[in-house]
């Protein structure tokens, strides 16, 4: 658990450093993460940060996509969550759901909520957001009205519903789930439960994950030893072997429709006006490497939906 959490802050590092030289906007980030004080060699910088560069375009589409749907009369539900910032960029642009919940392991949550208190950057538009009672706020957990942070394991699903019931989760209310590099480093059996029971709790869902693919051949092999020497284990990456393997997953436990498209078709998905800018932004000479790590990351989406939305 400890190697798994410490990916929460590599993952950060790398947002924070391409959020610095201009890959995106991110006005928050730099409340939760210290500048990374090197850089990574070019080749594995420049890969890495269009890689994230397509993982938050791509990912902040269909959830854009889904809240224009409900006209944000709807609840977000990010699954280890780390240091996102969606919530405060949501509100920026007024797109917040009813409900914005966040989950991660209790010890990051700890270190978020501190952030969040000792920073009126990120306390002030949860405040302003806030209506009724008292704002809840204890070392594991926060609650207001609009925005809700629980420490508590994925792995636990009857823990997971009961905690975010306590912060009044809506079953009722058409609902997106988000998983970034999440399910992998639980087993398939456990990440199936969450799927089954996310699939069975709400009537009107989708399932937005992001994870890797394509684990069979040598380039994946090689990105589990790496991850193996920093002690980090991926428990389920046999369900990362293709596209077919993510969308069997999620239609074998209880979605009705599933998709699944690798980062390089993510890639060219994109506004080219603006690829053309990032690709500006840093000299790249392996093209090659970089193509093979955009396909070995996909981006699924599932849903359920009842009401035919």
């Amino acid at each position: 658990d400890e190697a798994v959490r410490g990916t929460c802050e590599d993952a950060s590092v790398c947002k924070r450093f391409a959020v610095s030289i201009g890959y995106w906007k991110d006005p928050y980030i730099q409340y939760f993460v210290r500048q990374a004080k090197e850089r990574k060699a070019p080749e594995i910088n420049r890969g890495k940060l269009a890689c994230y560069y397509a993982r938050v375009h791509g990912v902040s589409y269909l959830i854009k996509a889904f809240l224009k749907k409900t006209e944000c009369n709807c609840q977000i539900v990010n699954l280890g969550a780390g240091m996102d910032t969606l919530f405060w960029r949501l509100k920026d642009e007024n797109l917040l759901p009813r409900k914005y919940f966040e989950v991660d392991f209790p010890m990051i949550v700890a270190r978020k909520i501190h952030n969040i208190k000792s920073k009126p950057p990120l306390s002030k538009p949860i405040m302003e957001s806030h209506s009724g009672d008292s704002l809840l706020i204890d070392s594991h957990s926060l609650d207001s009205s609009r925005y809700s942070i629980v420490g508590a394991d994925l792995r636990f699903s009857s823990d997971l519903e009961e905690k975010l019931k306590k912060h009044n989760l809506d079953i009722h209310l058409p609902t997106l789930l988000i998983a970034e590099c999440v399910l992998v480093y639980m087993t398939p059996q456990q990440s199936a439960n969450l799927l089954k029971w996310a699939a069975s709790t709400f009537p009107v869902v989708m399932f937005i994950n992001y994870e890797q693919v394509n684990m069979t051949d040598r380039f994946g092999q090689i990105m589990i030893e790496n991850l193996q020497r920093r002690q980090c284990n991926l428990a389920g990456v046999e369900v990362c072997r293709s596209l077919d393997s993510q969308r069997e997953r999620l239609l074998l436990n209880g979605w009705e429709t599933a998709r699944a498209i690798d980062m390089m078709k993510v890639y060219s998905f994109l506004p080219q006006a603006d690829v053309k800018r990032i690709e500006g932004l840093e000299f790249l000479d392996e093209k090659e490497l970089f193509e093979q790590l955009m396909q070995h990351y996909c981006i699924c989406w599932a849903s359920k939906d009842s009401s035919n939305l």
